[in-house]
């Protein structure tokens, strides 16, 4: 059978093809450049600056009224927020809220349900995790007076780049407390299997976590179906809020009315949070995981990205996404397979997140040679390029564009003029 040959008009049918496109004008996007970073920081979008020049403008003019007076009130933002994000993750809007950081929001949870006793007192994570959910898991076995060394297992990679849940499980038994992996790993886009993992964890008595970083706004999910205990995630990403955007978390429902880890002045039951009393009467929904005071400018951008995925529809989105990592990887295959690139994301759609991920010896002068042509890329020490086209923003047609731009840097050399070295970001 004779492999498809795909040509700039192949890919021009289907931008003629996609239900997606009409979306791309709500974006900023600047002109001869190539986005492909979006999921380390997703792009402004016209109905974020709308949101966050309300806010701004409720603050002009209603001074401190604009807490409950505002054209959007401070006081319910995060609630409000909760409720948007909730069909994005397959779970109610009390189980959501916006709030903290993704750290933050991970500490206050893992001081939450990680409560070690008698021979229950282990973690099981991974050993390809992004390096701020161990951080902030060891820090918390030491909060308890334990070593990480021994109550910290991360699940070991074969490979180097992917997980097999085979082995997550196998790592189950009735010394671990709690399960906290990722849904997407950030280096080589993999998917784990969050239902069969979360399953396997409950069968042992183990509370089961999820860090969303990598999936929320790239997938669909759902995590009251799958019987997740809680979850958190960055809102910067996939869902566009800008820089430093405020993170959110998820409760189950089951676990609502838990008095939370780390209390604080939002904590509160909100028609008792001015009552002023020095005993919390905790909010009985997923505000109770909050801990200060709503940080409104950073936001309130968020209004304005999640109603782009709401006129969208996440499952819209998760399809083009995957038509698009399958066109660049078909493309690799077609135009540079003689170019010493490894593919580390799994082929298979149901493995894979909303990133590809490519390995070579010279990641890093590559990276450099793509933006010098226009393209933003992602690079990861020491051999990893990552690429997202965004299903709201990317066209095919851009999608074919780089990966050509990429066939002309690696037959003409051009990354050899850099140094093979990351900067200080990357």
């Amino acid at each position: 059978m004779t492999e498809r040959v795909i040509t700039r008009e192949s890919v021009r049918t289907l931008d003629q093809e996609d239900s997606l496109s009409e979306f791309r004008s709500q974006f900023y996007l600047q002109e001869h450049t190539y986005y492909m970073d979006g999921n380390s920081l997703g792009l402004l979008s016209k109905k974020a600056e709308k949101a966050l020049l309300t806010s701004l403008n409720d603050w002009k003019k209603h001074g401190i009224e604009g807490w409950t007076e505002g054209q959007q009130p401070w006081y319910y933002m995060s609630e409000k927020l909760g409720e948007l994000t909730a069909p994005l993750i397959g779970a109610a809007p009390e189980e959501v809220i916006n709030t903290g950081s993704i750290t933050t929001n991970l500490h206050q949870l893992l001081a939450t349900f990680y409560k070690p006793e008698g021979k229950r007192t282990k973690i099981i994570a991974d050993a390809l995790n992004f390096p701020s959910d161990i951080y902030a898991l060891k820090s918390q076995i030491e909060l308890h007076g334990l070593d990480p060394n021994e109550h910290l297992i991360q699940v070991e990679s074969s490979n180097g780049h992917t997980l097999t849940e085979e082995d997550i499980i196998a790592a189950m038994d009735d010394t671990a407390a709690l399960l906290l992996l990722p849904s997407v790993l950030y280096r080589s886009g993999q998917l784990l299997d969050i239902e069969q993992l979360t399953a396997a964890a409950h069968k042992h008595g183990i509370i089961a976590g999820f860090d969303l970083a990598h999936s929320i706004g790239a997938l669909p999910h759902k995590l009251d179906q799958w019987d997740v205990d809680f979850a958190v995630w960055c809102t910067y990403k996939y869902l566009n809020s800008g820089p430093g955007g405020v993170g959110g978390l998820f409760v189950n429902q089951k676990h609502l009315g838990r008095k939370p880890g780390l209390a604080g002045w939002f904590s509160s039951k909100k028609e008792k949070q001015f009552d002023m009393d020095h005993e919390l009467t905790p909010s009985d929904s997923a505000g109770a995981f909050q801990i200060g005071t709503p940080h409104i400018l950073s936001s309130a951008p968020l209004l304005g990205s999640l109603e782009i995925f709401h006129e969208a529809g996440i499952e819209a989105v998760r399809q083009k996404s995957l038509k698009q990592t399958r066109l660049m990887m078909d493309m690799l295959h077609q135009e540079l397979n003689e170019a010493g690139f490894q593919i580390a994301t799994p082929l298979e759609d149901s493995q894979r997140g909303g990133h590809i991920s490519l390995l070579h010896p010279e990641a890093a002068s590559i990276c450099k040679a793509l933006k010098q042509e226009g393209v933003i890329p992602d690079y990861r020490s020491p051999n990893v390029i990552r690429l997202a086209p965004i299903a709201l923003y990317t066209s095919f047609e851009e999608v074919y564009d780089v990966m050509m731009i990429l066939k002309e840097i690696m037959n003409k050399g051009k990354h050899k003029q850099y140094k093979n070295e990351r900067g200080i970001i990357a």
